[in-house]
């Protein structure tokens, strides 16, 4: 069997471990790092002297290089616009949260992946966390009976570490906002697991941030499942020096659970009727930036995923119109807190 040849575009932090999954996995073949930096690019020769890199994405297609895939790992207002770009070449594409940074760009991504007939992967590893697995069969077998209330809260650690000026994080049409580029895993498990929201009531503040965010950096929002069930996410970066929890509480007709820890990967209370409080596999550490850490470090299951689907193995984790409701979801809660 051929390998599933890819391309990374970016590499910055999350490019590093895009390249680093797919170099490291035997059934796929790096074969081009793209950045506009030139130190990235001098990184990324000596790092992988077997690899071609390129300035720009027409650069590498005007050469003799076509990968199957190609890792979009560039600072999110940039994710929809090369996505299609790379579409159009006939490649697929593997997108890093956020799809886009409003749903209109999403749509446009499958409208071309759709012409082409070309899959669009998107990014959500927490999917792979033994928590969240756990969480998704707890509710697919209706274990908790009717869902009442949902509680998703986020609070993390983004201080001038994080904020370098000069940098396209912290801007609106880069970065897009703290639900987009910090939380949007989050909020991707909670849709995965009970579905989209409407009846949105939400307000936000700018505590901390306000030299160095062209947004809020923290909020309340309230909503109503459309399955059913009260929802609220409680969110903020404004938290002093380090990360401190996200965490998901469900409370059902039949039991009431809560997944804690800083990443939401530890089993914190599970007391559902007629069911044994289970042990979980350990996660996976949160990928470790220096200054800062995100979420689970569970990128080689996303690059086997798109292997397998590829090679006919498998479905795609996370598929294009998964991605672009996320997007939406949090389009939606935007337009509320203005």
């Amino acid at each position: 069997m051929n390998k599933v040849t890819f391309a990374v575009i970016g590499f910055g932090h999350i490019g590093k471990k895009h390249a680093i999954m797919v170099h490291g996995t035997a059934d796929s073949d790096l074969l081009a790092i793209i950045d506009t930096d030139e130190d990235k690019r001098k990184i990324a020769s000596d790092t992988y002297p077997d690899v071609k890199v390129f300035e720009s994405i027409d650069a590498m297609f005007q050469s003799d290089i076509l990968p199957d895939v190609v890792n979009i790992c560039t600072p999110n207002g940039y994710h929809a616009r090369q996505a299609i770009e790379v579409l159009e070449q006939k490649s697929h594409v593997v997108i890093e949260k956020p799809m886009g940074l409003t749903r209109q760009e999403c749509e446009e991504v499958i409208f071309k992946s759709l012409q082409v007939s070309r899959h669009v992967f998107c990014v959500k590893q927490n999917r792979y966390s033994p928590s969240s697995k756990w969480l998704k069969q707890v509710v697919d077998q209706n274990l908790l009976g009717e869902i009442n209330m949902v509680q998703l809260s986020c609070y993390w650690n983004r201080d001038a570490r994080y904020y370098k000026a000069g940098g396209w994080k912290g801007t609106q049409s880069l970065d897009g906002g703290v639900l987009f580029t910090q939380f949007s895993h989050f909020i991707d498990i909670m849709y995965w697991l009970f579905g989209d929201i409407h009846n949105i009531v939400a307000k936000s503040n700018n505590f901390n941030h306000k030299e160095a965010t062209e947004f809020d950096d923290s909020g309340l929002v309230q909503f109503e499942f459309v399955n059913g069930g009260f929802g609220s996410i409680n969110y903020s970066t404004s938290i002093w020096n380090k990360n401190f929890e996200s965490s998901i509480i469900v409370i059902g007709e039949k039991g009431t659970v809560k997944v804690s820890g800083q990443y939401m990967d530890q089993l914190e209370y599970c007391d559902i009727e007629g069911y044994e409080m289970p042990t979980l596999a350990p996660s996976n550490p949160p990928n470790d930036y220096g200054d800062y850490k995100g979420s689970a470090a569970n990128h080689h299951y996303v690059i086997e995923n798109v292997i397998n689907v590829l090679t006919g193995k498998s479905q795609i984790s996370t598929n294009a119109l998964e991605g672009m409701k996320v997007v939406e979801m949090i389009e939606r809660i935007h337009r509320k807190q203005k």
